[in-house]
């Protein structure tokens, strides 16, 4: 046996004090055993039993513990020995201190908590009470909700999820009825969702809309606006911005009567994005939400973190849903905005995939959640900065639809002779759109852009 994350030696019980400190520890972690009257090395030793061994050893734990823990003590036999196994739970807040002082365990060590990990470790204990969407915002009153808009809110969630609060009923029956009202007063989801004017109680809940020219932020901006009002039309106006600088491209099939048409990135994505920086994003940041258009592509930046343990990868996997906002989350799930199953960033990823468009990205820098977009670098404009002809154009389109080309089928495409098809390949090759596999007869050329 040797010491791990949830097993710890100590030698006798003359090392009370730092068997109390692994308590805390093992208390604050996932819960673990102490073996006392084994070295360090893992050698049995063993300890004497006096007629209050137990009943002092744990008093000292309980009297030195804060909140007070109450571990199962015994004595077991090992090599002949005694030794006293102290098993210790984790505890439902992971807050129990030690003299005072927060301990954790690191691996097989106990080590004493930072300042930051215990306050984070309060904030999750009390974070029903510290959450943002579910605090009273201060001076605001009914009169500073916009009650025709709630009412439309209340009639399209009847519709779309069976919301079971008539328009009808008193606003402030109906917004109790959605949380939304505390002890008589109004949350800050509450005019952040359908006030007034909600940028009279919180100036960075806004969304800040930049086009630039090129693909770097150091480009001309080409427009730029500052969209506030109430969360729902933010979203509203923000699409608006955004699928006026992208592009539709339209076409006419055969034995189609209606013009075909489609945006440059599936607008479901575009929604699913936006919505999620809107509702999870930390209103106490004083950042906005920012969604950046560039030539090549679209990132959404969402002032916030990632749920505890996360990281960008856990947002490709199935996950469960951990909403930031959870309040203003289910006001968008009435209206069916998003669902409550962890699946948004799933979506966005099959979308874009359905898009013939790259993976989307999801990086986390620290402050901010950016989720981006990206065309694909077969994109018309793309092509055309590379100055390709028709011909290699049309084999583009062949590679794409049957997975490679030969010079012979480039030839029939091109109606060219051998000697200018090698030509032209080779040109597609240097300029890094295919990659060549095989030899002689069996070459053949793959697309090797995305």
């Amino acid at each position: 046996m040797n010491e791990t994350e949830k097993i710890e030696f100590k030698k006798s019980v003359g090392e009370w004090k730092e068997i109390v400190e692994t308590v805390s520890a093992f208390s604050n972690t996932n819960g673990g055993e102490i073996f006392v009257g084994v070295s360090d090395s893992g050698n049995v030793v063993g300890i004497k039993v006096g007629k209050d061994t137990i009943e002092n050893l744990t008093s000292k734990i309980i009297n030195n513990t804060d909140p007070k823990v109450y571990p199962e003590v015994s004595f077991e036999k090992k090599e002949n020995r005694n030794v006293l196994v102290i098993d210790v739970k984790e505890a439902s807040d992971k807050l129990v201190l030690a003299f005072g002082r927060p301990f954790k365990r690191l691996g097989k060590s106990t080590v004493r908590m930072s300042k930051d990990e215990y306050e984070n470790a309060i904030i999750e204990k009390h974070k029903e009470e510290f959450r943002f969407d579910n605090q009273i915002c201060k001076n605001a009153g009914l009169q500073h909700i916009n009650k025709i808009k709630f009412k439309t809110f209340l009639k399209t969630a009847r519709i779309e999820r069976g919301l079971d609060i008539s328009p009808n009923v008193p606003l402030s029956e109906a917004l109790m009825r959605l949380n939304l009202l505390k002890d008589g007063n109004l949350t800050n989801s509450a005019i952040l969702l359908f006030g007034k004017n909600p940028q009279n109680f919180f100036i960075q809940a806004e969304v800040k809309c930049v086009r630039f020219k090129g693909t770097t932020v150091t480009g001309m901006i080409i427009d730029m606006k500052d969209i506030g009002g109430n969360l729902i039309e933010q979203i509203v106006e923000t699409e608006k911005f955004i699928f006026n600088h992208i592009s539709l491209t339209s076409w006419i099939e055969d034995g189609k009567i209606e013009r075909q048409e489609r945006w440059e990135y599936p607008p479901k994505a575009i929604r699913e994005a936006l919505v999620n920086a809107i509702a999870h994003r930390d209103y106490r940041s004083t950042s906005k939400v920012q969604v950046r258009i560039f030539d090549d592509r679209i990132e959404f930046w969402n002032p916030g973190k990632l749920p505890e343990g996360w990281t960008v990868e856990k947002l490709k996997e199935k996950h469960e849903s951990r909403p930031f906002n959870p309040l203003i989350a289910k006001a968008f799930f009435w209206i069916k905005y998003i669902e409550e199953v962890g699946t948004g960033t799933n979506k966005i990823i099959d979308w874009c995939k359905e898009w013939n468009l790259p993976e989307p990205d999801f990086e986390y820098t620290g402050t901010s959640i950016v989720v981006t977009l990206r065309k694909s670098k077969l994109a018309e404009e793309y092509l055309a900065s590379l100055d390709l002809n028709e011909r290699q154009r049309k084999a583009i389109n062949y590679i794409i639809e049957q997975g490679n080309i030969d010079r012979k089928i480039y030839c029939n495409i091109g109606n060219i002779k051998k000697s200018l098809a090698s030509k032209e390949l080779s040109e597609m090759v240097e300029k890094g759109i295919l990659n060549v596999e095989g030899k002689g007869k069996a070459t053949r050329y793959l697309l090797q852009i995305k």
